[in-house]
């Protein structure tokens, strides 16, 4: 784990946004905010993990960068745990990492898959993190060990991910979008086929759990 520095001179900025300083090298892969603190992690393709904390300064928000991490290779998905202490990332060295930002700890690997992972949702009614990859499964961990405690296969590769308990989406290559009931996550619930033409790139379930939206790279569609 390292600081990490000032910010890059002449920035162009016409639509008045708030900058953070220290933006990643190259393109973002993921965003998340935390649970519990004013701090955004931001994963990207120059292999790093960031995070900064933010402050609301009159009209304009204020960054301050705090920490950051490597991967061996670009990191392309991010989750809080629930607490606000912990940041889990993946990507693709094919490992899920556990970052205690809080306490400074180094970064530990939590899970390893075949391909690259995409996607890392921690689910605290189960106490487990959850990981979808390319190498066509998802893996549920109990972070003190080193074998997942279950190993669900896919269809296809997994691209997009969502959960609110028990509801959980995964939007796989092929259009095909799987529903599980985390209350039996051994089975699948219901799989059916986009019916948009493009592939599924984003998937977000509703907060009340009772659907979800799914979003390719030029239209969207609501399911319940």
């Amino acid at each position: 784990m390292a600081a990490f520095g000032a910010a890059r001179a002449g920035n162009h900025n016409p639509n008045k946004s708030s900058e953070v300083i220290q933006p990643p090298s190259d393109s973002v892969s993921s965003l998340s905010f935390s649970p519990r603190a004013n701090h955004l992690v931001a994963t990207s393709w120059d292999n790093q993990v960031r995070c900064w904390e933010l402050t609301k300064n009159g009209a304009s928000v204020t960054s301050v960068p705090k920490a950051s991490i490597s991967h061996d290779q670009p990191v392309l998905c991010s989750a809080w745990k629930d607490d606000g202490t912990t940041v889990f990332s993946g990507g693709c060295d094919k490992q899920a990492k556990m970052w205690s930002l809080m306490s400074g700890g180094q970064p530990v690997t939590v899970a390893m898959h075949d391909a690259p992972i995409k996607e890392v949702a921690w689910i605290p009614e189960m106490n487990v993190l959850v990981t979808g990859s390319w190498d066509k499964t998802l893996k549920y961990w109990d972070t003190r060990q080193s074998n997942p405690v279950h190993t669900q296969q896919l269809p296809e590769r997994c691209y997009a991910m969502t959960v609110r308990y028990p509801l959980m989406v995964v939007a796989t290559a092929d259009r095909n979008l799987i529903v599980f009931n985390l209350q039996n996550p051994q089975a699948e619930f219901k799989r059916f086929t986009s019916p948009l033409k493009y592939q599924t790139r984003c998937v977000a379930a509703f907060p009340d759990q009772q659907g979800f939206l799914i979003k390719p790279c030029l239209s969207s569609f609501f399911h319940d």
